[in-house]
């Protein structure tokens, strides 16, 4: 076990660094900060020194291993836009933003997998065509259509729920949160939905799919022919070996909510990171650009380790560290 969390560790350690280089590459391709944070008409003086201050003036290269040391030292660089730390400010926005994926997933989790092993089960039944009829709409609307028809259905008609914003918060462990308020709550459901529905649309097809698969296999024949009830088949011995795949895509899935709730985010005015990183694109702010991608990179890796560890836990036939 020790032996394979290190081995997962090195191998974390080189993702990070290849990627750190592809994403300062990327971020100083996209044009000259200098461009939008000065006029246009200022002096030359003016430009030449600002600059200078920020390092602008130095090659690729030297940009990026001064960024390398900093990144090592745990500093991420000062905004140029905000002139705070990037690192601060990105962390500053995280808890909602996680907030939000979390009620998303949860909400795709409690529904997709109980209606998918529904569908699985009873392919021919009327509600299955249905449940899977809705799955290929929640594939195919786009986000933000769907999220103006929850504002036009759900606050603007009806006025049952608010159209944007978090609403009220508290502190829990050092953290913002909204849902324990009722205000909160309010606010969170629809960005909430919004976000889940294509998930809970994969969730469905993916349980489904697990379910027509393992359903016939032998092993799940003996336990039905042990006089097991149906209930205890399906969620002691069919879902089990359903949940791995279902396990390793979800752990991809909630760092994709995380890192790309942008669309959720603008249109249901949540103070996220996502709105945070659309402005700093708009005003090539590179070291918040780059923060939050080497953040998102970070968090991937950390999910994919935790998933091939849940993933062990459920298949006993998985040796860690490539044991036979």
């Amino acid at each position: 076990m020790i032996a394979f969390l290190l081995q997962r560790l090195a191998s974390a350690v080189v993702v990070i660094f290849a990627m750190s280089l592809i994403v300062f590459a990327g971020v100083f391709a996209i044009g000259n900060p200098i461009d939008v944070l000065i006029n246009p008409a200022a002096d030359q003086v003016i430009r030449a020194e600002t600059i200078a201050r920020y390092g602008l003036d130095r090659p690729f290269w030297e940009q990026y291993g001064y960024f390398l040391g900093s990144l090592v030292r745990g500093d991420f660089g000062t905004s140029f836009v905000f002139n705070q730390p990037a690192l601060g400010l990105i962390l500053s926005k995280l808890p909602a933003t996680l907030e939000l994926a979390l009620a998303a997933m949860l909400i795709a989790i409690a529904l997709g997998i109980p209606l998918g092993a529904y569908a699985g089960l009873k392919p021919d039944a009327a509600a299955s065509r249905a449940i899977m009829a809705a799955s290929v709409l929640g594939f195919s609307l786009p986000t933000f259509w769907v999220g103006l028809m929850l504002i036009l259905v759900f606050s603007v008609e009806t006025g049952w729920l608010p159209s944007g914003g978090r609403g009220e918060t508290v502190t829990l462990l050092g953290i913002d949160w909204s849902f324990p308020t009722a205000d909160g709550l309010a606010h969170l459901v629809l960005p909430a939905l919004n976000l889940a529905l294509f998930k809970l649309s994969l969730i469905i097809r993916l349980t489904r799919a697990g379910m027509r698969e393992t359903w016939p296999a032998d092993f799940v024949k003996f336990a039905r022919a042990k006089g097991l009830t149906l209930r205890r088949v399906v969620l002691v011995h069919a879902m089990r070996n359903i949940l791995i795949p279902i396990v390793t895509v979800l752990g991809l899935e909630f760092g994709s909510v995380m890192a790309f709730a942008v669309v959720t985010e603008t249109i249901f005015s949540w103070p996220g990171m996502g709105k945070l990183v659309i402005d700093s694109i708009l005003t090539l702010d590179r070291p918040v650009m780059v923060t939050y991608l080497m953040l998102v990179v970070t968090m991937f890796v950390t999910i994919n380790l935790l998933v091939d560890l849940a993933y062990a836990a459920l298949d006993p036939r998985v040796r860690l560290g490539g044991q036979r």
